[in-house]
């Protein structure tokens, strides 16, 4: 059975040796290098216990130097497993998810027509180099001059120039003897509709070869010299040998430039990839004039498993950018991402390098912001999220967007990333004091008054109060929804305590024991064992009945209504402090008294402890210390009135 032409490289393309490989072989990891798809193990072709066989991801090719054994994919499969030729491909077809083809028995004569056509191309480069250095390039020469094309550059990149006229490369090849036929199926000519001989496709234009990773020539991008021309840049039109969807610009030096341990950088055009590569960033590729597809993209990740797309900071680049993010997240898996750099505004690389030199792309590169805070900024910018409708929908919208990944492991780890951003997002000011609602803001305390009963706060039971509701929120996570506005706003007397909340807030939804995982992870592996232990919290109902729904949120009721209640008294007391610079009047009393009432209201008869007493008429119970500062308060309000 033949195959078509481009079926190997495809299937190359999509599965990488080292996966094939890692199957038969221990990895050496002390020896290996991941990142730069550089592994080493014991070959699996003759004994030995040192790691001497060497796998190179990026091109492809495995080598043992101690048997000498080399090869591809294919070959291993063949040697490792006894295959045939076809076996093996069908082999690493399955595994590309790839169909395999219909039988074709002229798939060879195919095979040696496109090596033909590869032949015609390479004259087509010969003779637009000529060109180049002709009379009527000259205002081309001046153009690349002008944008920094040295006669180094122009060499490595073999840029040419096709003049103006009808039929220039249409006759050089003719008259050496091309067929008609080879040149329109090569792409470099179009037949006349007007009974005339075929016409060439580039004419007054900057000719920019296209070679495969094989280093052939398969295509050409052309920048137009005239303004006025309909098409500033025109690629070849797809042909047997090249498709623009699985094609990338200088993908050959890309990947050995990958193997040497450089970073992928996709920027948008030719001139772009000449530039950071002329500056030292060999591993530059660029799409062919349209968006980035998944050909291209699996394409990437076989040169890197993190490549960085380098757009223009405009709003095409944004867009562009956005809409990979759309394409690669239902491709994802662990290892493989992107990370993204988007230029100042107006600038591409080729004008930042002449600006800011290597270095200052070197810093952006750095930078590089990963594929998680694209989404986010794509979701959040220019909005606002003023309600719990417009929450809600960013809520959704992320979600949807997120479920696509395939891969459950860093599904969950984008959730925990867009949490905490979504939480940075709605609790700016999640650990400033709370002040009731229409409460004055708590002035500072004078120094003749800080040591009195007035200043004094019961800390120790505002802790107590914050350990029973963390420590049932950790055992019964899911009945925290009900009360997120509250825990929010609930200002822990402890940063273990504050930390802890903000943890529960951001992973709630994901059980008690991941929730366990991430508080041992953050706080430290005794951190929620020793909550749990306290005396107070032991005793709890809800921590004899984890995972208790019911029990959970009839506490955390009752708790964070004496909690608020409590801090209501207070803030009214502090209030009422600073209004006794002048008369007091019945006001100030009638204040603290619905202050009291209402924190009588919120502890049940059957709770309340022997360390509360009656606070007047009203009933209302509070704690000793607050009791004292209470009888203060009132004894200041009743000599101030006795001077009057």
């Amino acid at each position: 059975m033949s195959l078509p032409p481009g079926f190997l490289d495809e299937i190359r393309n999509r599965v990488s040796l080292s996966q094939v490989v890692g199957k038969k072989v221990m990895w050496d990891m002390r020896k290996s290098n991941q990142g730069k798809g550089d592994w080493w193990a014991p070959c699996p072709f003759h004994q030995e216990k040192s790691a001497s066989f060497h796998v190179d991801d990026r091109k492809g090719f495995y080598y043992c130097f101690g048997c000498h054994a080399k090869g591809d994919a294919i070959s291993f499969l063949k040697d490792s497993e006894n295959m045939g030729f076809m076996e093996a491909v069908e082999a690493l077809a399955q595994e590309a998810g790839m169909q395999m083809p219909a039988r074709d028995p002229r798939a060879q004569e195919k095979a040696e027509k496109r090596a033909e056509l590869a032949d015609v191309m390479e004259m087509a480069v010969r003779h637009f180099r000529m060109m180049l250095n002709s009379g009527a390039a000259a205002e081309a020469r001046r153009y690349l001059d002008k944008r920094g094309m040295t006669p180094d550059r122009l060499e490595k990149f073999e840029i040419g120039f096709a003049p103006e006229g009808w039929q220039n490369l249409w006759d050089k090849l003719r008259g050496q003897d091309v067929p008609a036929e080879m040149i329109l199926r090569a792409g470099l000519a179009r037949p006349s509709d007007k009974g005339r001989n075929p016409y060439d496709v580039f004419r007054n234009r900057i000719m920019f070869p296209i070679r495969d990773p094989r280093g052939r020539c398969i295509a050409f991008g052309a920048r137009a010299m005239d303004p006025n021309d309909k098409a500033k840049y025109l690629n070849s039109p797809e042909t047997e040998l090249f498709d623009k969807g699985r094609s990338l610009y200088n993908h050959g030096p890309a990947r050995e430039a990958a193997g040497k341990g450089q970073p992928v950088i996709v920027a948008e055009g030719y001139m772009d990839v000449i530039a950071l590569s002329s500056a030292g960033f060999g591993g530059a590729v660029a799409p062919l004039g349209t968006a980035i597809t998944e050909n291209q993209l699996a394409m990437l990740w076989a040169i890197s498993p993190e490549p960085i797309v380098a757009l223009d900071g405009d709003t095409a680049g944004l867009r562009a950018a956005y809409r990979l993010v759309d394409l690669a997240l239902p491709l994802m898996e662990a290892g493989k991402s992107l990370r993204f750099v988007l230029l100042p505004e107006g600038k591409d690389p080729d004008d930042l390098i002449k600006a800011e030199g290597a270095e200052g792309m070197q810093k952006l590169l750095d930078a590089a912001m990963p594929m998680v805070d694209l989404l986010w900024r794509r979701e959040t910018e220019g909005r606002s999220f003023d309600s719990p409708e417009r929450r809600a929908a960013l809520d959704r919208a992320l979600r949807d967007k997120i479920k696509v990944i395939p891969d459950p492991s860093l599904l969950r780890h984008y959730g925990d990333a867009l949490k905490e951003m979504r939480f940075q997002l709605f609790r700016p000011q999640r650990n400033s004091t709370w002040t009731p609602r229409g409460a004055k803001p708590r002035l500072p305390i004078r120094s003749t008054t800080r040591n009195s009963y007035l200043a004094a706060t019961p800390e120790g039971e505002d802790q107590l109060r914050e350990a029973v509701i963390l420590a049932t929120l950790c055992v019964t996570p899911a009945a925290t929804p009900m009360f997120e506005s509250q825990i929010e706003r609930m200002t822990c007397s402890d940063d273990d305590f504050t930390r802890m909340r903000d943890l529960i807030l951001t992973h709630c939804d994901e059980g008690p024991e991941r929730l366990r995982e991430v508080i041992a992870e953050k706080l430290g592996p005794d951190a929620l064992d020793q909550l749990l232990a306290r005396p107070h919290v032991a005793i709890c109902p809800t921590i004899r009945n984890p995972g208790n729904l019911e029990v959970a949120q009839m506490t955390l009721a009752e708790e964070l209504a004496k909690q608020q209640a409590r801090k209501g008294l207070r803030a009214e007391i502090a209030e009422a402090e600073e209004e006794l610079s002048g008369t007091a009047d019945e006001a100030v009393t009638w204040r603290l008294t619905q202050a009291a009432e209402a924190l009588n209201q919120s502890v049940k008869p059957q709770q309340k402890d022997k360390a509360e007493y009656d606070l007047g008429e009203n009933g209302a119970r509070i704690s000793r210390q607050e009791r004292g500062a209470f009888d203060a308060l009132m004894e200041t309000i009743r000599f101030d009135k006795g001077r009057k």
